[in-house]
């Protein structure tokens, strides 16, 4: 029997072991895939007081190691369901695990584009994260599909290893922070392509192209590339949950700034819920909240 059972091991459900093994509450945080969450990928944390300069594994794994010393229990496992009651049940395909509350901290995952192939692509010209496989496109030209700040970062990481970097966006006005863009706008081999879909990949076993259609007058081009990488929004994870907690129109858990869902004793912190912003320090922020609220349900 658990105090506190943690789905994800981000930023979001880290911070929340820590917060629960200092209140020396049983903590358990079960992860699918790998520690760190996202920002793993990121090559430079810029943004996140008193850690200028920190990378994302580095970052992740400070993160990982300082839960693990306080006490918290980690197992990679994928949580398949997540039952009710006085006692929750969570269960894997390992195992079922009993806890008294649980949060929910599953983040979101990469959105992709939906174009034939594109997942057949995986690993052979189409990627969603530019610092894993940037260095495989050393001196090559590539592309980056999406408006957002993710987008304008994979660019501008991969114009200081690429011959070139096309930005292909939807629009003609970026999501992303103002000074990033204009920092993109100064590379010189930087070229933007506003208005433009992304509408076929060129491929035989590896990508060779991508197809742009263009929005206002419905020409389309074919720039000759070895690498896409997709930056077009996130899904949250939160499918497994869909039947327990409410979920808004796109698949976000409704909760408020306490990360309350509308069940006693389950909570949901990080990406994966409904909020305006999704950066490493709201992720930390929703960790420590969570916990708090579980750690004041168990006291009571």
């Amino acid at each position: 029997m658990y105090d506190i059972l943690i789905i994800g091991a981000g930023p979001a459900g880290l911070t929340a072991a820590i917060y629960a093994c200092r209140a020396e509450k049983r903590t358990l945080v079960l992860e699918a895939k790998t520690y760190g969450g996202q920002i793993i990928n990121t090559p430079d944390i810029a943004n996140y007081p008193v850690a200028p300069g920190i990378s994302g594994f580095d970052f992740a794994t400070t993160l990982y190691n300082q839960a693990k010393d306080l006490g918290a229990e980690v197992k990679f496992e994928k949580v398949t369901e997540v039952r009710d009651g006085d006692v929750k049940t969570v269960v894997t395909p390992k195992n079922t695990y009993e806890a008294k509350t649980v949060i929910v901290a599953t983040g979101a995952e990469n959105r992709k584009l939906g174009v034939e192939g594109e997942d057949k692509l995986i690993g052979r010209g189409v990627s969603y994260c530019a610092t894993c496989d940037g260095n495989f496109f050393r001196k090559k030209v590539v592309a980056v599909a999406g408006g957002g700040n993710t987008a304008v970062e994979d660019a501008l990481y991969l114009a200081d290893l690429a011959e070139k970097v096309y930005l292909i966006h939807r629009r003609d006005a970026f999501r992303a922070d103002a000074a990033l863009v204009s920092k993109l706008k100064e590379r010189e081999n930087v070229e933007l392509v506003l208005n433009a879909n992304v509408t076929k990949l060129v491929y035989e076993q590896r990508l060779q192209g991508v197809e742009v259609t263009d929005k206002l007058t419905g020409e389309t081009k074919v720039l000759d590339v070895a690498g896409l990488f997709v930056a077009v929004g996130q899904v949250p994870e939160n499918q497994n949950f869909a039947q327990l907690i409410d979920l808004d129109e796109s698949g976000y858990a409704i909760a408020g700034e306490d990360c309350l869902t509308k069940v006693p004793g389950i909570f949901v912190a990080g990406d994966n819920r409904v909020k305006d912003v999704r950066q490493l320090i709201t992720a930390a922020s929703d960790g420590a909240v969570a916990a708090t609220a579980a750690i004041k349900y168990l006291n009571e």
